[in-house]
Order: structure tokens, then sequence, then C-alpha cells
């Protein structure tokens, strides 16, 4: 049986393969999209003998949510993509949802059979038919292992092993890390408005040890989803904090589905943060990054971060095909004590330096007034940066402009005056299939600017990623133009901006 399940699932990653040339209107060339069909959360990441295993929410029937699969795709650069037949596919437990995976280095769940290190993944089971019976009881948590680097997965025959005795409707997404300090795994699971916390010496038998959030903590404008926690040392110090992520849907902060995020302490028990109970941080003020979590078992500390770039506000309705959604490019997060305490701060991982080709422009010391074009990148894909000295500019805002020659146009810029960055795709094309998808300018938080602005900004063919303020502000937004927005312009407006240095690169595809 497992054999013919192989069969069918290696072909219908083969046919969605054949038909996806990943040169389709809006598809986008330097981050990942499935082949075909839909896709949402990324989840079960996890580093595994020099290879970033990337398993996402995948309904492989069409480009709208369904019964969901883990979809599979590898590399080993961070930038590259491999896909893979589906990783674990339904069963009569249910769907399979959200999850993690971990490496299994000591073997604590016996499932190793040879002489590799067993994967394990743990992930949520929906079940439809007890929803549709008006059961509440309907999610719980199982588990799969791999003894061949996650190229097949066999379910435990043990499953559920975490069942929802509380009959609460939302009780998913498990996130897995391993606590050395007890010499337990800790998994953080999603239950309506708030995150609870389970111990095991083997990712069978779990034990409820802690709680946090409810009414009161951070944003509780939706259900909490997608949880994250993992430590971190805080920049130039030698002081680990923990870093709780938490999804949210709705109530971003401008509009439908984001991620929020507590800095605290964690004893192997139970998280505890360190701001007060109102403070909501969001990790990312666009309106499409949604549901990211971070790699397991990254080599040297680091933390590396991936979202699925969309909204849920119009994620099954955006004009793609034969394919919806895409993920976010790799970000290394980071700890770093600020005006507002200790932040989560960003910046691209090093690893998408491999996608700079030729520059196609590079200014110094230069005075801009109204609109400065910078050049033709001859396709969407573009790197940019940008350094503005304040104390020597006027202007009232200021940014970039990517435009086509049918007049769309996407800004992303700074208002000096109320500083904060934004942006806005209000002319950028097509918005016919959601009245939910413009909705004005989407702004950062005010900031305490220092006396330069620096803009980190990566396009592609539907979206663009801004990382400013060395890494205190993040935005994500998608767009859908009628033709490639290439042209770029720095733009200065209600007086002059002076630029101390700007320069751009045109991107390679991914997929050629």
């Amino acid at each position: 049986m497992k054999t013919l399940v192989m069969i069918f699932a290696i072909t219908l990653i083969t046919a969605a393969s054949a038909t996806a040339q990943y040169d389709e209107k809006h598809r986008p060339q330097i981050h990942f999209s499935p082949p075909a069909m839909w896709m949402n959360d990324p989840n079960g990441m996890v580093y595994h003998n020099g290879e970033y295993h990337l398993f996402y929410q995948y309904y492989p029937k069409d480009t709208v949510w369904g019964p969901m699969h883990w979809g599979h795709a590898i590399s080993r650069d961070l930038v590259r993509w491999q896909n893979m037949p589906i990783a674990i596919e339904p069963d009569k437990l249910g769907y399979i949802f959200s999850g993690s995976a971990v490496a299994d280095k000591n073997n604590s769940a016996g499932f190793k059979n040879s002489s590799n290190t067993p994967l394990v993944a743990m992930f949520t089971y929906h079940d439809p038919d007890g929803e549709k019976a008006g059961r509440s009881d309907f999610q719980y948590q199982g588990i799969a292992f791999s003894n061949d680097s996650g190229r097949t997965w066999t379910k435990f025959d043990k499953n559920p092993v975490i069942s929802n005795a509380e009959k609460v409707r939302d009780f998913r997404d498990p996130k897995v890390i391993w606590h050395e300090p007890t010499k337990r795994w800790i998994v953080s699971l999603a239950v309506g408005n708030h995150i609870r916390f389970y111990e095991s010496p083997d990712m069978k038998n779990w034990t409820l040890t802690g709680r946090f959030g409810g009414k009161g903590v951070g944003a509780q404008t939706g259900v909490w989803e997608c949880p994250d926690l993992f430590p971190l040392k805080i920049e130039g110090t030698n002081e680990t904090k923990w870093v709780l992520l938490v999804s949210i849907n709705p109530g971003g902060p401008n509009g439908g589905s984001a991620t929020q995020y507590f800095v605290g302490s964690f004893d192997g028990k139970a998280f505890r943060s360190d701001a007060p109970p109102e403070r909501i941080n969001w990790l990312d003020h666009g309106r499409d990054n949604y549901a990211g979590v971070t790699w397991d078992n990254i080599p040297n500390g680091r933390r590396i971060f991936l979202g699925w770039m969309s909204n849920w506000d119009y994620a099954q309705k955006v004009p793609t095909a034969p394919w919806r959604s895409s993920m976010t490019l790799p970000r290394d997060l980071a700890l770093r004590k600020t005006s507002k305490g200790i932040s989560v701060v960003q910046k691209f991982s090093l690893e998408t330096a491999a996608l700079q080709g030729a520059e196609f422009f590079k200014l110094k010391n230069k005075t801009a007034d109204g609109k400065l074009l910078l050049g033709n990148a001859g396709q969407p894909m573009a790197e940019i940066t940008i350094e503005i000295d304040l104390a020597k500019s006027s202007s009232s805002e200021f940014g970039i402009e990517a435009a086509n020659s049918k007049g769309e146009k996407m800004i992303v810029g700074f208002d000096a005056a109320a500083k904060r960055f934004f942006t806005d795709r209000t002319n950028s094309g097509d918005s016919s299939f959601s009245k939910d998808f413009i909705k004005g300018r989407h702004y950062s938080p005010r900031l305490n600017v220092s006396s330069t602005v620096k803009l980190h900004l990566i396009f592609d063919t539907a979206s663009v990623e801004l990382i400013a303020d060395d890494g205190t502000v993040a935005m994500t937004d998608t767009f859908f133009p009628s033709e490639t927005l290439n042209d770029f312009s720095f733009f200065a407006n209600g007086g002059n901006a002076r630029l101390v240095s700007a320069r751009g690169w045109k991107l390679r595809s991914i997929w050629r």
C-alpha cells in the first residue's frame, strides 16, 4: 500500500512539474513557489545532511485550499530549490496540517533502522468528518519518521500522540525543539488564543508543562497559529533571550493575517515575556508575510526564517495560475537592544547574495529633487540599497518607484514627517479579484530614526520585500501588474533628498 501511495505522489508531482515552466505571468523568479496548485504555510523546516528541507501546506488538486498534504522541496544553498514528491498525505485520521520536523540525533524516539539519523515530523491531524459533525475535538497531533533523509515518511502506528481531551476547536501547529538543559523535547502548540508547552523524552509521550497568552496578552483579534520558540543571543553581548513567534488571523497591523513576537525567558516548562502583556511587536508590517517559522538544526547558531508570502484576506483569489502562493526570501533573525527594548531584527540571509547579477546603477553623494531615473533593469527582479542623509534632506517623503509603460507602479518609501516607512500598491496593477487587496498605504510604526535612513529592497515579478533601518523594520507586499515593473526611479517629494549612496543589481532567476 505504501508503495502505491508513493507512486501516486511521484506521479502528481511529476505531472505538476511538467506543466510548470516557471515563466507564467506573475510567476516568482527568485522566491520559492510550488510547481502547481495551492500552497500555504511553510512547515517541517529542518537542515539535515547539507540540505535545507522546506515542507509546506499543499493541496495538489486545486489552486484553492483543500485537504492538506505536506509538499516538499530541498535546497543546498537556500536559494535554488528542487521539487520533491509529496511527503505526507491525509489518512483516516484526517488532513495533515502544519507542524515541524527535527533530526533525532540520539534516536530518542526509537525509529532508527540504519546508520542514518532519523527525521521526525510532528503535525496536526484535522478530522473533517468530526468538524462537520459539530464536534470540537477534531484536531490532534501525530508524528511520522524518515530514515532516508526525508525522501519517504512512515506515520507512527499509535497516532495521535497528543489527543484533544479538552475538546478545543483550534488545537494545532506543533513546533518541536530539543531543550538541552532538561534533555527533553519541547513542543509549542497553538490553542485558541494562547500557546501551550509540552515536554517529552521520546516525542511519543507528552506532558503539559505551561501556557502563555490568553486575553490581554499581545494581539488577540484573531486565532493564534504557527508558534515557534527559540533562543537568540543579544547582539554585542553573551546574554541569551528566548523568542516566541505567534501568527494571528485576522488582526495584522495593516489588515488580515500577520506574525507577532514576544521576547522573554523559557525554563523548559513555560515561557515568560519581558514586556508588558499589552505590548504588540510585529515581525513584518507589510500585508504579505504570514505563518513564518525558522529552520531547525541550522549550524553556527543561525536562526533563519521563512514566511508564506500572502494574506488570508485574498490568498485564494490572487490572479495566478497554475499555482497559488510563494514564500518570502530567507531572513536571518537576531536580537538587539533598542529604544523600545530588546527587539527582533532581520536581514536577508547571506545566501541571497548569490542571486546578484550585473549592477544597473550606482550613485554616490547625489542630491535628488523630484524624480531621479535610476534605470531599466530589463526584468522585474532587482535588489536596491539606498542610504539617505536626513540632516541634508528637506523632502517630506522619498523612496523607490518601480513602474512600467502602462503607468502601473509599486512604491516603497519613507515618510520623513511621520518618521515611518510605507509601501503603496494602489496603482500597481490588477486588484479586481478582491476588495480587500487595496486598502491605501501600508505603514510601519513611528521610528526613532538616526541621522541616516537605510532601505534594502528586493523586487520579484509580483512582490517586494523591504528591510530598513538596519533590520528594525520589515515590510512585504505582493502586486500583480499587467506587464513587468522594471523602470526604477528614486523620488523626493516636497523638497530634496541627499543620497549618500544608491546601488541596484539585476537578479538571476532560480529556475533558469
